[in-house]
């Protein structure tokens, strides 16, 4: 293989027709630059100057290669402020997955800040259950993944995978605006032993919350509507149709009366996952914005999150 720093050395040693003179221009040796043009004969197998005790003629093999290497090394160095770039996160890729609330509320921000810190880099989002998306981030397809876990229905995480807590989502109750106890600061569960129930799917970590927070006041819900999408939840109980439990990110924009629950709060947790060896310099940026939007949003919980939150987006540096 043609060694590409002795095809530079040759390019000088053609134009300025000296040894000396491209050792001067390339801040080598005459000498140095001799012994790269006898390596570079080796390789091809053939003389590249016609040489005297004065002087080092080029020969016309020697001319001609220079000038054929000239697009190559240009390509190579074009691939190596690429590669520099990359490195660095000026370019490349980067791919994260995430579950539908999340991208609702988390990722546009994210996404934006990304883009705008790096413009040059390609930036993709999917969307998946913590179950559907992990598979990705284990076979190094996805760079990191934005999953859940409620503290009723704990799980384990892949050991290979590092998981970085963003945030602590508090359950609440959906109400109908009409409904006796909207107006109350918390409600005790048992007090809606009787409701008609709307959540997620009998599959669900959510479905399964329920059943266990209900059994803990000491009932059984009864559920008559099930949907995965919490705009759907929140509509039902907006026209009365029946009570929810709803993590924080899917509290929305208003439409129900959402209140604390009484006694034990539970949460659900939201974890960032990623491969540990995973050295895309895009990575740490988009896990920084993460971390910040989400403790926008864990912020204006505290306060009043009888509605859905108003935050200023976060912003990249310099944007």
């Amino acid at each position: 293989m043609l060694n590409p720093i002795h095809l530079r050395t040759l390019q000088e040693c053609v134009r300025t027709g000296s040894f000396a003179e491209a050792g001067r221009v390339l801040g080598y040796t005459a000498s140095a630059v001799s012994q790269q043009m006898v390596l570079l004969e080796r390789a091809i197998g053939a003389p590249l100057f016609e040489r005297s005790a004065r002087s080092a003629r080029s020969t016309g093999l020697a001319i001609r290669l220079a000038e054929r290497s000239r697009d190559a090394l240009g390509a190579l160095d074009s691939l190596e402020r690429e590669v520099r770039a990359m490195v660095v996160g000026d370019e490349g890729s980067l791919r994260l997955a995430s579950f539908a609330t999340a991208n609702a509320m988390v990722l546009p921000d994210v996404l934006a800040a990304v883009v705008a810190q790096r413009p040059n880099a390609e930036v993709q989002l999917d969307e998946g259950e913590p179950d559907e998306v992990i598979s990705g981030v284990l076979d190094g397809v996805v760079d990191a993944a934005v999953v859940f876990e409620y503290d009723l229905d704990p799980r384990q995480w892949p050991v290979e995978l590092c998981a970085t807590e963003l945030m602590a989502e508090p359950l609440r109750l959906a109400l109908p605006g009409s409904h006796p106890l909207a107006a109350a600061d918390a409600v005790d569960l048992r007090a809606l032993a009787d409701e008609a129930w709307i959540c997620t799917r009998q599959d669900t970590a959510g479905a399964r919350s329920l059943v266990r927070l209900a059994a803990a006041a000491g009932f059984v819900p009864r559920i008559i509507f099930r949907s995965n999408d919490y705009s759907v939840i929140r509509d039902l109980v907006a026209r009365g149709l029946g009570v929810a439990v709803l993590p924080a990110l899917a509290f929305g924009d208003g439409g129900v009366q959402v209140r604390r629950i009484a006694g034990w709060q539970p949460q659900r947790r939201v974890r960032a996952l990623h491969r540990r060896q995973n050295t895309n310099p895009l990575l740490p940026i988009a896990l920084e914005y993460l971390t910040r939007s989400c403790a926008a949003l864990a912020e204006g919980w505290h306060g009043d999150d009888r509605h859905g939150v108003e935050r200023e987006p976060i912003r990249a540096e310099g944007a």
